[in-house]
């Protein structure tokens, strides 16, 4: 079962790190840096991003999460 403190939990990172990737998008935006590397920036920033909510994800099902941060 499920309780309400961790949903809670998962929704507030998912809402941190969001937020934390929503403003390094906007950052490399804002830089304006030449073309190859800011079509690099974005991409590493959106890998990171689903690889963050895959292994939360992951780790919310009961699967075993990719990387455990201790």
């Amino acid at each position: 079962m499920i309780d309400m403190s961790s949903l809670m939990h998962v929704l507030l990172v998912i809402i941190i790190v969001g937020g934390i990737c929503w403003l390094l998008w906007w950052l490399v935006g804002y830089i304006g840096l030449p073309e190859p590397f800011n079509k690099i920036a974005r991409v590493v920033i959106a890998v990171v991003a689903v690889f963050f909510l895959i292994n939360l994800l992951l780790g919310f099902m009961g699967a075993t999460p990719l990387v455990r941060i201790r």
